[in-house]
């Protein structure tokens, strides 16, 4: 196997005590039909920055919502964001990073609750100004010799934004592994980039656009699609890619769903991927899920960002 050599990078060029104001280029929603979740593009002009050249996909850029936090009385919170953008910037332009925002409204105890940064990201137009930090986060990264592995790349939610800018990157120049993306979502509505993924799977024999739908229809022992079941599903597929020593895995989304993944490639006879502390039990569901990681870590070629 290639040695897996994660790139330097600069982390924290601007502090929530000294951030940089940037302007929205474009902001535009990323799911391909009209969906109850609002799930957004947004494109930052860093110009005159210190960001320029400076932030790989994979990384988070911060976010600084304005105003007061009434709970505190002090000013909202950073938020991070994935980088959407491949390293060379949206569409090839340097001066451009972009991110994936989902906007946060939910119920709890009988009130709404609209989230902060969320909301105030979904609704900036072109031109506005928003104070950005970063960038930050060092592991889920490419190699530096990214070309020379092959991957599987496990997402749900808005856990596909550095995924996005990643296939951007790898196809930017000649890329011949093997390359697969499972998107898990509830229904197909909530799709994102599904065009350019769907773009992506016509053009290059290699790459694998493979969507597991959770709440439309049911598998046939009555179970629910996710990202881990597409591992038996799509077997066939996916088999090639799992048996080589130079393919990696990275998991980005809902938190747990990595537990589901380590099971699955367990049961599958896959377990190189991982690092098992512990002698297993026959069924891996009488493992407490707050002790999993207690039995079972990733391994090497698996790079994680779950939230």
């Amino acid at each position: 196997m290639s040695e897996i050599i994660l790139p330097e990078v600069e982390l924290n060029i601007y502090s929530k005590n000294e951030p940089i104001e940037v302007t929205v280029v474009e902001n535009y929603v990323a799911t391909k039909e009209s969906s109850p979740n609002y799930v957004r593009h947004i494109t930052f002009d860093i110009s005159g920055t210190e960001l320029v050249d400076r932030v790989k996909v994979g990384q988070s850029i911060g976010i600084m919502p304005p105003g007061i936090d009434t709970k505190t009385g002090k000013p909202h919170k950073l938020r991070l964001y994935s980088v959407s953008s491949p390293s060379s910037g949206e569409k090839g332009d340097k001066h451009l990073i972009s991110t994936t925002v989902k906007r946060t409204v939910e119920e709890w105890e009988n009130k709404i609750y609209i989230g902060v940064a969320s909301n105030y990201l979904a609704d900036l137009k072109p031109g506005d100004k928003v104070k950005m930090t970063g960038p930050s986060g060092r592991r889920f990264l490419l190699p530096e010799n990214a070309r020379d592995f092959n991957y599987i790349f496990f997402a749900t939610g808005t856990g596909i934004a550095p995924f996005r800018g990643m296939i951007q990157e790898l196809y930017e120049k000649e890329y011949h592994h093997k390359c697969a993306l499972i998107f898990g979502c509830s229904y197909r509505t909530d799709l994102l980039y599904a065009d350019f993924f769907e773009q992506m799977d016509r053009d290059n024999p290699g790459f694998h656009y493979i969507k597991s739908i959770s709440r439309e229809n049911r598998r046939k022992d009555g179970s629910k699609y996710y990202v881990q079941s597409m591992l038996e599903e799509e077997k066939e597929q996916l088999t090639p890619f799992l048996v080589q020593q130079n393919t990696l895995i990275y998991i980005c989304g809902m938190k747990g769903m990595e537990t589901g993944i380590y099971k699955q490639l367990i049961k599958l006879g896959f377990t190189d991927y991982l690092d098992i502390r512990k002698e297993l039990p026959e069924n891996l569901d009488d493992i407490p899920a707050e002790d999993f990681k207690k039995f079972i870590k990733p391994g090497v070629r698996i790079f994680e960002e779950v939230y």
